[in-house]
């Protein structure tokens, strides 16, 4: 003889809303527990019951409220095999929202235990009625628990259930604000057709937490908008636009566009970024970064269109790559500081290869630096791969000296008026020995030029300012006289 667990739903409200079938059950149950309580429809059983709202009590967390309720049933039903039945009531309909239910259906069939689901009406069918949406037109419930923006579809009607209290509707309020304004209006439902208690109330979102009286029958209805405002707050929105840029009908510029039409573009906004990053101007910044995703948009739609992937297949790739090469992170090894994190990006980026097969033993350790960096940038990647197998001075003084070394070979084939590109070689000695020693020192060689780039604009620029307010010509000043404003500048901290 196997235990038996039957599940019933209260329905979300009193007592009529039970059939008669659950009734009957509930009232001769040998064993009757409860979920809670905290149900109108349990005002009018007669039947004694035992409840588990001590568990909510001595549990700090929803999923060990769950597991606890859900291993004292099967643990009554496997003590209890000579009791018919034990009967279990949760609020609402037992499938919807109901994780202690899922624990019972999934655990039980490896206990050997028979859980059986009966019917009950949900909150749901009464959200619907009350207030007076059609699901068909687009619908989805969340758990307030687990609710984050990138559930948010406002193109949905959207139930937001497990409001148990003001902590968890702050919570919401929280999230909502993340895609929605403010003063965007939703509804707060408390004991949903229940007469006398039932409460429906409008409130900008950003009073959510300071509405009273949520509980076990409470919910957060955010009604389904076509507001451009809300939807160009989503990535489907941006995919959707760019489609439409692309497509018959659309933009004739965009329509024309193709990878290498907007190769240069992409260059020329991935700067633009790099020059509010160092002007440290976050407005401009969000701007620019919204042009260089445009670019990702463009190129991902251009091959969306002939079938090769879309942007969600960028998105997957990316998403990985990023778990499958942070193991400290997703999996089981360790990294306390950032070389090690960095060691462990590079040991699952070789076993990444392997498992494509696309590992080639005789590749030279400096593939893989894109040939279209900057020279500068190029030289300090190439220079870092080399040294992870040795193949670099022991500290920065052996950079040094070979500066020097490069230094005088570039001054002897300039006196001695060596050919250009001898000139130009030896010239390249030098810089490539500048970006060594920046790689010793942990300074970017980029940034580091791009930083005296601006401090020499700056005092240019001074000097210029302070000519024109002179009325002189910069063009008719001596190098002796541009010197001293030069030191000026300086002495201004102009850079």
């Amino acid at each position: 003889m196997s235990a038996k667990i039957t599940i019933v739903g209260l329905g979300s409200g009193d007592v009529d809303q039970l059939t008669v079938g659950i009734f009957r059950k509930l009232e001769q149950a040998e064993k009757l527990f409860v979920r809670t309580k905290d149900h109108p429809a349990l005002e009018a059983l007669q039947a004694d019951f035992v409840t588990f709202d001590e568990v909510y009590e001595s549990k700090n967390s929803f999923p060990k409220v769950y597991a606890e309720i859900a291993n004292r049933l099967l643990q009554a039903a496997i003590e209890g095999l000579d009791t018919e039945e034990i009967i279990y009531a949760v609020p609402g309909h037992p499938m919807v929202a109901e994780k202690t239910v899922q624990i019972l259906r999934e655990q039980g069939q490896a206990l050997n235990i028979t859980v059986n689901v009966l019917g009950g009406e949900s909150f749901l069918d009464e959200a619907f009625t009350r207030l007076g949406f059609d699901p068909i037109e687009g619908f989805q419930l969340l758990d307030a628990a687990q609710l984050n923006a990138q559930l948010l579809q406002p193109q949905l009607h959207t139930v937001i259930g497990q409001v148990y209290d003001t902590f968890t509707a702050s919570d919401v309020k929280l999230s909502l604000m993340e895609l929605y304004p403010d003063d965007f209006e939703v509804i707060v439902c408390h004991y949903l057709g229940v007469q006398g208690k039932e409460v429906i109330e409008r409130t900008p979102v950003y009073e959510l937490d300071r509405t009273e009286n949520y509980g076990n029958l409470s919910l957060i209805y955010v009604p389904r908008t076509e507001d451009e405002q809300i939807r160009n707050r989503t990535f489907a929105r941006l995919h959707e636009i760019v489609g439409i840029l692309r497509s018959p009908g659309g933009c004739p510029w965009d329509q024309e566009q193709t990878h290498q039409s907007l190769r240069q573009n992409f260059i020329e906004e991935t700067y633009e970024v790099l020059e509010t990053i160092d002007d440290d101007d976050p407005e401009h910044m969000q701007e620019e970064l919204g042009d260089v995703l445009l670019q990702i948009m463009l190129h991902a739609q251009i091959e969306e269109e002939t079938g090769a992937f879309t942007v969600y297949d960028v998105i997957e790739s990316l998403n990985q790559k990023l778990i499958f090469r942070h193991p400290h992170v997703f999996g089981d090894r360790e990294a306390n500081d950032a070389q090690t994190a960095l060691q462990n990006w590079d040991a699952m980026k070789v076993e990444e290869k392997k498992l494509k097969g696309t590992l080639d033993v005789t590749a030279s350790l400096l593939d893989g630096v894109p040939r279209d960096l900057p020279a500068l940038l190029t030289a300090y990647k190439i220079q870092k791969k080399a040294a992870k197998v040795g193949f670099d001075w022991e500290n920065v003084e052996g950079a040094f000296a070979k500066m020097d070394e490069e230094l005088l070979e570039l001054k002897e084939a300039v006196r001695e008026g060596h050919d250009a590109l001898d000139q130009q070689l030896e010239l390249g000695d030098v810089l490539f020995c500048a970006v060594n020693i920046a790689r010793f020192i942990h300074a970017d060689p980029e940034q580091s030029l791009a930083l005296v780039n601006r401090k020499f604009k700056h005092r240019f620029q001074y000097i210029e300012q302070a000519l024109h307010t002179q009325g002189k010509d910069i063009r008719s000043m001596t190098l002796v006289e541009l010197d001293q404003l030069w030191d000026e500048a300086k002495l201004q901290n102009k850079g």
